[in-house]
């Protein structure tokens, strides 16, 4: 007896998502996350406000807690968006954009800074003109980088790397040789700002960083297609007439904004971008960056916000959050190294 087309099963296909049963887990892992992450953000927009309900100063404080949510939303999407178009342009799922010093270069400046005028110099540091200082000069690193050592005729990304990680170590040791000659309160005020945290971020900065931010996702999201063949690698990608090294370079140039602008706005977070790649990797299974983009930026949000608003309004640790963060990050991040397996 034949079998009609009612009778014979679900064929799986090459798109993103594979069959039915794939979208579907895709659909829920998104539900559960953007359920999560507005659960998170209704309890740091409400949660213990001291003021009467509805009144000036309870909307005040919904106010400041809205811009540390613009700020987690910003951040999250940064690192997320940028962690995973950077694993893709060098084929490496360990690695991530912080590789390349942009942390380092961070405490090298607030250290000098500190170090040259005292605590005064932190202060120095504050207003737009310094933040887009310092995103400047993250953004020149990382361009000299690309273009001396990804433009010649030998040209490797693992060296880019390798020297990426020398420098990063060379300007860790200057930040460390400066600190020890630091007074005591001194150094306490430098540690404060070398900690990435949300509250180091000012509400001034967030009309500059959201549209730069927002149009470098938009240019990531429109390249899509080009991650997707990227993604295969090198030789594949020039098999299929992409224009590799180019392409390497742009999708480069763009990380070191979207890093650099993460970095001056709340400091150096290393973890964070691998935590919401990895996220995006394991629960989304694709290899569609269309469907990546979102899922790492989301899952991102869930973890800064829940983070903010358990140890800040639960638990009244504000400073914790990103260390809480880094902490989970460093354990997948082992985690994932250590395990037996594909990533």
């Amino acid at each position: 007896m034949f079998k009609t087309a009612f009778h014979l099963p679900e064929q799986r296909h090459s798109g993103p998502l594979t069959d039915s049963k794939h979208l579907r887990t895709y659909a829920v892992l998104v539900t559960i996350l953007a359920l999560l992450s507005t659960g998170f953000t209704v309890g740091i927009l409400l949660w213990d406000n001291p003021t009467e309900l509805f009144s000036d100063g309870w909307w005040l404080i919904v106010g400041m807690r809205r811009d540390s949510l613009l700020t987690i939303g910003l951040v999250a999407l940064c690192h997320a968006v940028a962690t995973i178009a950077f694993q893709t342009a060098v084929n490496n799922r360990i690695i991530t954009p912080g590789i390349m010093g942009f942390g380092s270069l961070y405490t090298l400046i607030q250290t000098g800074t500190v170090f040259l005028f005292g605590a005064a110099g932190v202060n120095a540091l504050v207003g737009i003109g310094p933040f887009f200082a310092q995103m400047a000069a993250m953004m020149l690193l990382a361009t000299l980088l690309y273009t001396w050592l990804l433009s010649g005729k030998f040209s490797n990304v693992h060296i880019m790397l390798l020297v990426g990680v020398v420098l990063g170590g060379t300007l860790g040791s200057l930040s460390n040789f400066m600190q020890r000659m630091l007074e005591p309160s001194t150094f306490d005020v430098l540690t404060a700002r070398l900690f990435g945290n949300i509250s180091n971020a000012r509400t001034e900065y967030l009309p500059y960083t959201v549209p730069i931010a927002l149009a470098v996702v938009v240019i990531f999201w429109m390249w899509a297609p080009k991650l997707n063949v990227m993604a295969l690698g090198r030789t594949t990608a020039q098999n299929l007439g992409l224009n590799h090294k180019a392409e390497l370079i742009k999708i480069l140039a763009l990380v070191s904004v979207l890093i650099s602008l993460a970095t001056a706005l709340v400091g150096p977070m290393m973890f964070l971008g691998f935590l919401c790649a990895m996220l995006a990797y394991q629960f989304g299974d694709t290899y569609s960056h269309r469907l990546l983009f979102p899922l790492g930026a989301l899952a991102g949000y869930t973890v800064l916000s829940g983070s903010y608003f358990i140890l800040r309004h639960v638990w009244d640790a504000g400073g914790a959050v990103t260390v809480i963060v880094e902490l989970i990050g460093g354990a997948v991040f082992l985690y994932f190294i250590l395990r037996k397996g594909r990533l």
